[in-house]
């Protein structure tokens, strides 16, 4: 059975029928896309309190957005919601800290809402989704969000979760590594696995989460989909989230 066979099957019923894997975690650029970035080098990490006006226009905080031009084919444009969105992350858990982060995974939003720019891009030739977005919070937020997050291996290493029609998903977290970039970083792997009550393969949702800041502005994103996440992504779209920051950062401001 192929990946797109096993994919389109899971969006339907929920089928149990993905095979689970572990995305390679290096640090390489897709190769069909643009040349790799040099790594940005790392500002202070103890920036000074910003003024009121150092904030990222709107106007700014779209252009600092990556696209399906930066990650190369097959990254394109979201056609919409992954299907196995509602099927596989709608899921709720008794224990408090670890239904937050579900609760967080589902709205794409590891550092918190509002968002102050969002952009979303779909692998048609797995079924994975990118979703990418630029928070409004200050450093302080940010920091506290990432230090709750690297909680999360350790207070929800695995737990049991019930989502759409009663399905049970075995959830594990683990850290994932990220390039060094920015002034401060939280990484995690996040497997939700329905095992099959018939003997067959389970349905595995794997999905990379990514949150970083970079002196005043900061960015987080879920990128995956069942079977692995693209890991490649994950890490290009980090070093080239910093980067998008700073030549934005170097450009006059101009409210759009």
């Amino acid at each position: 059975m192929t990946r797109r066979t096993r994919v389109a099957s899971a969006a339907v019923l929920l089928a149990l029928t993905a095979v689970t894997g572990c995305a390679t975690l290096g640090l390489e650029h897709p190769p069909t896309a643009a040349p790799a970035l040099p790594t940005v080098e790392r500002t202070s990490a103890r920036p000074t309190a910003p003024a009121a006006s150092s904030a990222l226009t709107d106007a700014q905080a779209r252009a600092a957005l990556i696209t399906e031009a930066d990650l190369g084919a097959p990254w394109t444009r979201t056609q919409g919601a992954a299907t196995w969105r509602d099927g596989m992350l709608k899921a709720t858990t008794p224990a408090a800290e670890c239904q937050r982060l579900l609760d967080d995974l589902y709205a794409d939003e590891p550092l918190g809402g509002p968002a102050r720019a969002v952009t979303a891009l779909d692998d048609p030739d797995t079924g994975a989704q990118l979703r990418y977005q630029l928070t409004g919070h200050r450093p302080p937020e940010v920091d506290r969000r990432l230090a709750w997050l690297k909680t999360m291996p350790q207070k929800c290493a695995r737990f049991a979760a019930r989502a759409t029609g009663d399905t049970v998903l075995d959830v594990q977290v683990s850290e994932l590594p990220l390039p060094e970039v920015g002034d401060a970083r939280q990484g995690l792997r996040v497997t939700a696995t329905v095992w099959a009550t018939t003997g067959g393969d389970p349905t595995v949702l794997t999905l990379d989460v990514a949150a970083v800041r970079a002196g005043e502005d900061a960015f987080a994103l879920v990128d995956g989909g069942l079977d692995d996440a693209p890991n490649q992504a994950t890490q290009a779209a980090v070093q080239l989230g910093v980067r998008r920051l700073a030549d934005v950062r170097k450009q006059p401001k101009v409210q759009v």
